[in-house]
């Protein structure tokens, strides 16, 4: 082909396009890849947390990319391992981390009235005669994830407190999602349930009850790697205490993220998780060691 050819100089022009327009690897904002507890089925948690990474990647110098895990402790161990730099994990999973290589809480949720914390929930069905927990003796009970804070520990904590022990039901199950847990009430697989406020309120529409709710229990950790970079941590501390729900374009914003992130932020520290820790010694044959190893 000769170089005067017109369909070479268009080939060539062509080429050159594409390596100006193609952004060099040093241009490309670092990957930081953030782990998430399967708290929902994985459509949900896609749904609900990708808008989360758009964000930090839009207001931060990192590019966030969404690392779903078939299990808890598979986020655990991601993080652990650093397949991932970030996680949101739940009370009793950060114990695990905590106390198993240093992990680090930075940040945690607000909830609708502006506080850190969040509730677990015991639901029947709507037509339930189940008035009170009290009631639950001999019936059936569906709990959430072994690993779950809200889906089991605290829900067998509220039972230990009426003095009804794991033998006193008629039999339990402990379901992989606070969903599953829901439309296992609502179909009447189970008396009761146990599921975290959010999901509760998001299905009460749909027919469950609640009867029970626990202590306040300390918002959902944002975790870091004990090694995570300074740059790293001030940058998700920035983004995410900048959020205001009263401003109106982060309302709109907002109304796609995970109902729980969906009220700004306050920073975190070990301590606020000491009650979940002496929590999980402190169930005599119900719960603790034997059901939340570490």
């Amino acid at each position: 082909m000769r170089y005067g050819n017109p369909i070479f100089r268009l080939l060539t022009a062509l080429l050159l396009l594409c390596l100006t327009a193609t952004p060099s690897l040093s241009d490309e904002k670092p990957i930081i890849h953030f782990g998430v507890i399967p708290r929902y089925n994985p459509m949900i948690m896609y749904q609900n947390y990708q808008p989360i990474m758009d964000y930090l990647t839009r207001t931060t110098p990192y590019q966030f990319e969404l690392k779903l895990a078939r299990d808890y402790p598979q986020v655990v161990e991601d993080l652990r391992t650093g397949v991932t730099q970030v996680a949101s994990l739940g009370d009793v999973t950060f114990a695990a981390a905590s106390q198993g290589f240093g992990a680090m809480p930075i940040l945690r949720p607000r909830n609708a009235s502006g506080d850190p914390d969040y509730f677990s929930f015991i639901v029947v069905r709507r037509e339930s005669a189940i008035s009170s927990v009290m009631q639950l003796r001999g019936k059936s009970f569906a709990f959430g994830n072994v690993h779950s804070t809200s889906g089991n520990l605290i829900p067998r904590y509220l039972l230990f407190q009426q003095g009804i022990k794991l033998d006193d039901l008629s039999h339990y199950v402990n379901l992989p999602t606070h969903t599953d847990v829901a439309r296992a009430v609502l179909k009447g697989q189970y008396d009761a349930g146990a599921v975290k406020d959010v999901v509760a309120n998001r299905y009460r529409k749909s027919g469950l009850k609640i009867i029970g709710r626990s202590e306040p229990i300390p918002a959902v950790p944002i975790v870091v790697r004990q090694d995570a970079p300074q740059e790293l941590i001030d940058a998700l501390n920035k983004a995410l205490l900048a959020i205001n729900p009263e401003d109106p374009q982060h309302r709109q914003m907002l109304e796609h993220w995970d109902p729980e992130f969906r009220n700004g932020f306050v920073p975190a520290s070990t301590e606020d998780y000491r009650p979940i820790l002496r929590m999980l010694e402190n169930i005599s044959g119900g719960c603790g060691k034997s059901c939340h190893p570490r």
